[in-house]
């Protein structure tokens, strides 16, 4: 999609389709209003009539508005004026994008990125603009033989500013919102791929790929010899059992100085998660492709730091297997030694995620980060805790916690905060090892991280279950993107 951004009257853009909103009460937007003079009340006389009465989700087409340059007019019900809040104007967004791309318009200048939100400034409007116009015509149809096309394809999108004292702003706006809805897209392409074509080394390539494109990666992948050598035997406890080799991916990106301590994150990637020797239920296991999300979203917000150079060092790393029931697999029971030399008692293979994650973690050390923030569909727990809406957060570091709390709020990507108290700790004890992989029924969300937390005691570090958000299910089922936006967020705040 090709994004513009501009200033002028509505009355005067030649383009297929000028977007305009309606509040309810039929009441006009200022950019209606401009066209109701032009058209000497055009609008209010259909408006009067009942056509429209503004609430939130109506659209009405007109075409040959007396008056108008533009082949078409789209008016879009924006609800009560005073009730404009960041979520409303998300939802008007989407709605109105919608409805453009059913009109068969190639294009399409769209005004309602004028609405007034409180505490919102025009930079934020148009990047969520462009951010959610990727989202609401994004499709993953590559594995189709007969792809759904539309008839005439929406082509290029144009939003507006009041006055052209706000194009600067608006363009560095624009120029984020894309590189942001890439990354998304990115994220959601890897995750909406099927086991048998995502696996760990196709995760492997694309980070080779990732890297030929962006001369600030430095990409390097450790195979299962370099992992053994490093003693990783939790992560490999995990990948034993399938015959795909494991791969730990770490992507470095440096666009700062190179003393500048990085941002490091760390995505689980389990390509694919029967939960091995513990196996899982049958239904809808084929969600389980989705167990790689983690991983997807370090991917795509390493590849929209790059595409916008931000000042700033971050690395990715990665750890990527698939968790297979096999004669080699781990069985309940087993007990391994991490990288960092701790002793974990596997009690149940499906609790696999922070097998991999703990290695990852300890091998995150050599990069002397600043932060380690770690992304994973960890737990069903968080599901029932939080439900799909907000992602599960867990620090060490309240400073760092209460940074991701608030780049989730700005970014309409939400977290929320769970404790990380020492009373969970003793839920992992084992007789045999330094601690066992689960905690029990109780808080499963809470003992997790508490695991993560013994791997992360060099730095300040803070762990995102995405469990609950990284996919929907039902007919309409597939990969959101989060939480690359909360993420980029956090980064782009930092390199201020």
């Amino acid at each position: 999609m090709d994004f513009n951004i501009k200033s002028g009257n509505p009355e005067k853009q030649r383009t297929a389709c000028v977007i305009v909103g309606i509040f309810e009460s039929r009441r006009l937007s200022t950019a209606a209003k401009a066209i109701d003079a032009i058209s000497k009340k055009y609008l209010s006389n259909l408006i009067r009539r009942g056509d429209m009465d503004g609430n939130k989700g109506q659209y009405l087409l007109l075409h040959n508005v007396p008056g108008m340059i533009a082949d078409r007019v789209l008016l879009i019900g924006c609800g009560k004026e005073r009730e404009i809040d960041e979520r409303n104007y998300r939802t008007i967004i989407a709605n109105s994008i919608q409805a453009l791309n059913n009109t068969g318009s190639l294009d399409g200048v769209n005004y309602l990125s004028e609405l007034s939100i409180k505490g919102r400034d025009h930079h934020w409007k148009i990047r969520q603009a462009v951010q959610i116009a990727e989202h609401s015509l994004y499709q993953f149809d590559e594995l189709k033989t007969k792809k759904k096309a539309n008839r005439r394809p929406l082509r290029k999108i144009t939003f507006t500013v009041p006055t052209r004292r706000e194009l600067p702003q608006g363009e560095i706006a624009m120029q984020e919102g894309r590189a942001i809805a890439n990354g998304i897209k990115f994220t959601r392409d890897l995750a909406n791929r099927p086991s048998n074509v995502c696996t760990p080394t196709y995760l492997a390539q694309q980070a080779t790929a990732l890297g030929k494109k962006h001369r600030s990666l430095t990409i390097d992948t450790l195979e299962e010899a370099d992992m053994k050598k490093l003693g990783m035997g939790s992560l490999l406890s995990v990948s034993q059992g399938s015959a795909r080799p494991p791969k730990l991916i770490t992507m470095e990106y440096k666009g700062s100085k190179k003393a500048q301590k990085p941002i490091v994150l760390v995505g689980k990637a389990v390509t694919f998660d029967t939960g091995g020797i513990s196996l899982k239920p049958g239904a809808a296991m084929d969600e389980m492709k989705y167990d790689m999300c983690g991983g997807a979203s370090v991917f795509g917000t390493i590849s929209a730091v790059a595409e916008l150079g931000l000042p700033i060092n971050v690395v990715g790393v990665i750890p990527a297997v698939e968790n297979m029931p096999s004669s080699t697999a781990t069985n309940p029971g087993d007990i391994f030694t991490s990288m960092s030399g701790q002793t974990i008692e596997v009690l149940n293979t499906d609790a696999e995620g922070r097998l991999i994650l703990c290695d990852a973690i300890t091998y995150s050390e050599r990069f002397n980060p600043e932060v380690v923030i770690d992304i994973a569909t960890l737990t069903g727990a968080v599901v029932i805790a939080l439900g799909k809406h907000a992602t599960g957060l867990l620090s060490n570091h309240n400073p760092l916690a209460r940074e991701l709390l608030n780049a989730g709020d700005e970014s309409g990507d939400r977290a929320w905060q769970l404790p990380l108290w020492d009373d969970y700790q003793q839920q992992l004890n084992s007789p045999f090892a330094d601690m066992a992989n689960i905690g029990g029924r109780d808080a499963g969300t809470i003992t997790a991280a508490c695991f993560l937390s013994r791997f992360a005691e060099k730095y300040h570090w803070a762990h995102l279950d995405i469990a609950g958000t990284a996919w929907i299910s039902g007919n309409n089922k597939g990969a959101t993107g989060r939480p690359v936006s909360l993420l980029m967020q956090y980064i782009l705040n930092q390199a201020k």
